[in-house]
């Protein structure tokens, strides 16, 4: 509302400027001798309405400032008229406009306001215009004096509409910045919350489907618990793609916005919690042989256990989904200063088996491991093994 009424305040005084302005510009000028006659009259009259009507299109220099600067120029230029309105002009287009149109546009006004200088000195030295060009009295020191007076009325709205203009420029750039970080920061979190819920509850959801339909085949004598088990395991696949099309918007859309202050984060598992994983796989049929071999595992930093724990996890997963009853051989192993390597390998099953998985387990893999700087490669390394290979650095403590 402060904005709106100085905006208006602004525009009623340069108005009322540029009209008492011209005012007295055509009063001077017909209050010279010899200007009574009607060629002198003519001039002087329409200059002075064409003046007014420039004065009065200086409400709308903001929204056609380039149209209000073109009007504008005219009555000096071509008449006896004050360049005041055209100087006002100026400062809006060079707010609005860079480049030629802004450098063009200035050159106009400082030759109007020159041309509008040279009548006032013409004026106050009893000669008119076209006298002054050819008398012999011109001097190189008045042309100078013109030229620099014109520049620097010129000069003066041109700074302040090219100030104008960098300070928005400024303001916008840091709003599209801030928009930019927001945008990043809700991206970071979608895929957080991707990987999380593709971590956890896939692999947890993995296992359940996996052990339902164990159940199913060895309670072949009890009808009613057939049905349960494949009730489970129905319910189970279902929750699955349920969890994977929510990972799926998360990835692609922009759905999850950040809670206020960020939401506080579950506790994250460490390298401590790999025997868990381990005998969580084996409940769920999963033969594993597995081989820790780390220095001092309590001190791995967070973020590096959190994602070699992902990263078996995930591994595992892919081994029941893919390879259902195939044995794994897993290899952990390192320490600070040596980097952290996570191996998994499995045989090849005879036939592929299809899987509804969603394809982001391994991308959410590589984004662990490339937020860490790491290096990860997923594939056969023979006709009969598929491996996963990851490694982290694990950067040793200062001394």
């Amino acid at each position: 509302m402060g904005r709106s009424v100085l905006s208006v305040v602004c525009t009623v005084l340069a108005v009322a400027a540029s009209l008492v302005t011209g005012i007295v510009n055509v009063s001077l000028e017909l209050s010279l001798p010899g200007t009574d006659e009607l060629h002198a009259t003519v001039p002087n009259v329409l200059g002075w309405f064409l003046g007014v009507g420039a004065s009065i299109m200086l409400v709308w220099r903001w929204r056609w400032p380039l149209v209000v600067t073109g009007i504008a120029v005219v009555p000096p230029l071509l008449l006896v008229a004050d360049s005041l309105a055209a100087l006002i002009a100026l400062a809006a287009l060079a707010t609005r406009f860079t480049g030629w149109w802004r450098w063009g546009a200035a050159t106009l006004v400082f030759a109007a306001t020159a041309l509008a200088v040279w009548r006032d000195v013409g004026r106050f030295t009893d000669s008119s215009l076209a006298e002054a060009w050819i008398s012999t009295d011109t001097t190189v020191a008045k042309l100078i004096g013109v030229a620099v007076t014109a520049a620097i009325y010129t000069a003066v709205p041109l700074t302040l509409g090219i100030v104008r203009y960098s300070l928005t420029e400024k303001r916008r750039l840091a709003a599209e910045e801030a928009a930019l970080r927001d945008q990043v920061a809700r991206r970071e979190e979608q895929a957080r919350i991707a990987r999380e819920m593709h971590d956890v509850l896939g692999h947890r959801l993995s296992l359940l489907s996996l052990q339902a339909g164990a159940l199913e085949v060895t309670a072949a004598t009890t009808p009613d618990a057939v049905e349960a088990a494949k009730t489970v395991r129905t319910t189970a696949r279902q929750s699955l793609d349920d969890l994977r099309q929510v990972i799926g918007v998360l990835r692609t859309t922009g759905f999850a916005d950040r809670a206020p202050g960020g939401a506080a984060e579950p506790p994250q598992p460490t390298l401590a919690d790999i025997p868990d994983l381990v005998t969580g796989a084996r409940q769920a049929g999963l033969p594993v042989n597995v081989t820790i071999l780390l220095d001092q595992a309590s001190a791995a930093p967070a973020p590096l256990a959190t994602a070699a724990y992902r990263i078996l996890q995930e591994a595992l997963t892919n081994v029941l989904r893919h390879a259902p009853g195939s044995p794994a051989e897993v290899l952990v192993r390192g320490g600070p200063g040596a980097g952290l390597s996570v191996e998994v390998f499995n045989p090849l099953p005879a036939h592929p088996v299809p899987s509804p998985g969603s394809g982001t387990g391994l991308t959410g893999v590589n984004e662990r491991v490339s937020l860490l700087g790491g290096s990860l490669s997923a594939g056969p390394v023979d006709e009969r093994t598929f491996a996963l290979r990851a490694w982290l650095p694990w950067v040793a403590p200062a001394s």
